[in-house]
């Protein structure tokens, strides 16, 4: 099974596995990682904000138009920023390695 890793807030590394067909955000979900996800993942929030490691970003699909206007809302934006809910596991990100933001901002709740 593909794995991933995630760094948390305070810097912890944590290696889980990625079941092909799941988004970042289910896979965090299923391993208690610190992720919002307020929207569930369609495409309505920013909450599920992740960098993605420089070495990996480059082997994402592009991202649509809808999820770089979400991506403009979240807190921390960077280079590497990408939405969760719309980063899919493949073999071909086996190994993938995201950075959870400092925080988050959530506007539906606002």
């Amino acid at each position: 099974m593909p794995r991933m890793t995630f760094i948390e807030r305070d810097g912890t590394r944590r290696e889980v596995d990625a079941p092909l067909g799941l988004s970042v955000l289910e896979i965090a979900h299923r391993h208690d990682i610190d992720i919002e996800g307020a929207c569930e993942g369609s495409l309505a929030c920013s909450t599920c904000h992740v960098i993605v490691d420089p070495a990996w970003f480059g082997k994402l699909a592009t991202p649509s138009e809808d999820e770089e206007d979400m991506l403009d809302l979240a807190f921390g934006l960077e280079k590497t920023s990408r939405l969760g809910c719309q980063i899919v596991m493949s073999d071909q990100l086996d190994g993938l390695t995201v950075r959870l933001p400092a925080a988050t901002r959530n506007l539906l709740n606002e």
